[in-house]
C-alpha cells in the first residue's frame, strides 16, 4: 500500500512525462515554426496532430486488460526520445514529411503512455486525495509544458533548435530511467476486466458512463470546456513572434512568470476543489481560465506596452492551472476503477477533440479577426459552458464512479 506521500510524488514524475510530448508539439514547435516563417495556418495544423490523443480509446482497453502499467509507459517513453532525437536531423520545410511523420510518432507514443499513467493514476488514488493530487498532477504538467516552450525555447537561442529537439530526448530518457527504478510500478495489477470478450472489452465500459444521469451534458461540458484555452495557446507564441519579441525573450518570461504561477494556480486550484467540492471550483475557476482572453486583448491593441507581455503570461498561466486542477478532478470522479483506462481514455477524447479541432480552427480565426478580436473571442468562448455545470450533480453521485465498486 503506496502512502499519500508516495503516490503524490509519483503522480508529479509522469505528468512531467505526459506534459514534456505535449508541450514540445504545442507550444515549442509553434515558435519553431514562425522563426522558420511557416504560415499561421500551417501552425494551426499542429494541433490537428492531437488527433492522436483522441483516438486513443482504440488501444486503451488492451491496456485494462494486458499487462502491468509500466510495461505500457517504459517502451512509450523510450521512443518518445528517440523520436524527439530524431527532430534535430530533419529540416521541417525541405523535409517536411519525414518531420511531420516523426511528429506523428511522438503523438502515438505520448498518447500510450498517457493511458496507462492515467489509468495508474486513478488506481492508486482514494477519493479525498484526488483534489490535492491533481493540483500537483496539474502543476507538474504545466512545469513540463513550461520546460518544452519556455526553458528549451530560450536555450535554443544560444545552443541552437537542434540541440534543443535533442535535450529534450535525454529528458525523456532520464524519465523513463525514473520508472524503472519505481517499484509501484511493478506491482501486478488484478485483471478484473480481462474475463470479458475482446468486442465487450471496448463497448461495455463505455455503455456504464453513459448509464451515467445527465451524462450527455457531461459529454457537452467536457467537450467545450478546454475550447477558449486551445484557442488563444495555440495564437500565443506566434503573437509574441509577430510582435517582434525574440525566442530568448519568450522562453525567459514563459519560464520564470509562467512556471512560478502555473505551479500556485495548480497547486491552489487543488486545494480549492477539496475544499470548495468539484463542481463549485468548475464554476469559479472555470471564470478564471476564460480571463486569460482578456490579457491578450489587452496585449494585442494597437498602443499596449511591451511590459504586458509580463503580465499576460503571469494571468494565462495562474488562471489555466487554477481550472486545470479542478477539471481533472472531475473527469476521475467519472471513472470506475475496473475500467480506468478505457473510461479515461474515453473521457480525454472528448476534450481533446475539441481542443484539437479549436486549435486548428485557431490560426484561420486569428488571421480572419485579428488578434484583438481572437483574443476577445477566446474569452467569449471559455464562459460558454460554465452554465451546464448546474445539471452536473446527478452526474457525479452516481455510485459508477471512481471509487464506487462498479458492479
Amino acid at each position: 500500500m503506496l502512502s499519500t506521500r508516495t503516490k503524490y510524488f509519483v503522480v508529479a514524475l509522469l505528468y512531467f512525462s505526459e506534459g514534456l510530448p505535449f508541450g514540445l508539439i504545442n507550444n515549442l514547435l509553434s515558435v519553431y515554426f514562425r522563426v522558420k516563417k511557416i504560415s499561421l495556418e500551417e501552425i494551426g495544423l499542429l494541433s490537428l496532430l492531437g488527433l492522436a490523443w483522441s483516438l486513443k480509446i482504440l488501444w486503451a482497453p488492451l491496456v485494462d486488460r494486458f499487462g502491468r502499467r509500466y510495461f505500457w509507459i517504459l517502451p512509450a517513453q523510450l521512443l518518445l526520445a528517440l523520436f524527439s532525437a530524431v527532430l534535430a536531423l530533419l529540416d521541417p520545410v525541405s523535409q517536411k514529411a519525414l518531420f511531420w511523420l516523426a511528429l506523428a510518432g511522438i503523438c502515438l507514443a505520448s498518447a500510450t503512455q498517457d493511458i496507462a499513467a492515467d489509468a495508474y493514476t486513478i488506481d492508486i488514488l482514494d477519493e479525498k486525495e484526488l483534489g490535492p493530487a491533481n493540483g500537483i498532477r496539474s502543476a507538474a504538467y504545466r512545469v513540463a509544458l513550461i520546460t518544452a516552450g519556455g526553458v528549451l525555447v530560450m536555450l535554443s537561442e544560444t545552443m541552437g533548435w537542434s540541440l534543443a529537439f535533442i535535450a529534450a530526448g535525454i529528458i525523456m530518457m532520464v524519465l523513463a530511467l525514473a520508472v524503472v527504478s519505481l517499484p509501484s510500478f511493478h506491482q501486478k495489477r488484478p485483471a478484473v476486466s480481462a474475463s470479458l470478450p475482446m468486442w465487450e472489452q471496448y463497448v461495455d465500459p463505455i455503455k456504464r458512463l453513459f448509464l451515467k444521469p445527465n451524462f450527455w451534458t457531461a459529454v457537452i461540458f467536457i467537450l467545450f470546456f478546454k475550447v477558449g484555452e486551445a484557442m488563444l495557446v495555440a495564437m500565443a507564441n506566434p503573437f509574441w513572434i509577430d510582435r517582434g519579441f525574440t525566442p530568448g525573450e519568450i522562453g525567459f518570461v514563459v519560464g520564470t512568470l509562467g512556471t512560478l504561477a502555473s505551479i500556485v494556480g495548480a497547486i491552489s486550484g487543488g486545494s480549492l476543489t477539496a475544499r470548495w467540492g468539484i463542481l463549485k471550483a468548475l464554476w469559479i475557476l472555470g471564470g478564471v481560465q476564460a480571463t486569460a482572453g482578456l490579457g491578450y486583448t489587452f496585449a494585442s491593441l494597437p498602443h499596449a506596452p511591451r511590459f504586458s507581455i509580463y503580465f499576460v503570461a503571469l494571468l494565462e498561466s495562474l488562471a489555466i492551472g487554477l481550472a486545470t486542477a479542478a477539471f481533472l478532478s472531475f473527469l476521475m470522479k467519472l471513472c470506475d476503477k475496473k475500467f480506468s483506462a478505457t473510461h479515461y481514455a474515453f473521457l480525454t477524447i472528448l476534450f481533446g477533440l475539441g481542443r484539437s479541432l479549436a486549435g486548428v480552427l485557431s490560426g484561420y480565426s486569428a488571421t480572419f479577426l485579428g488578434y484583438p478580436v481572437f483574443f476577445f473571442a477566446t474569452f467569449l468562448i471559455g464562459l460558454a459552458p460554465l452554465p451546464l455545470i448546474s445539471y452536473l450533480q446527478p452526474t457525479l453521485n452516481n455510485d459508477q464512479g471512481p471509487m464506487g465498486n462498479g458492479q
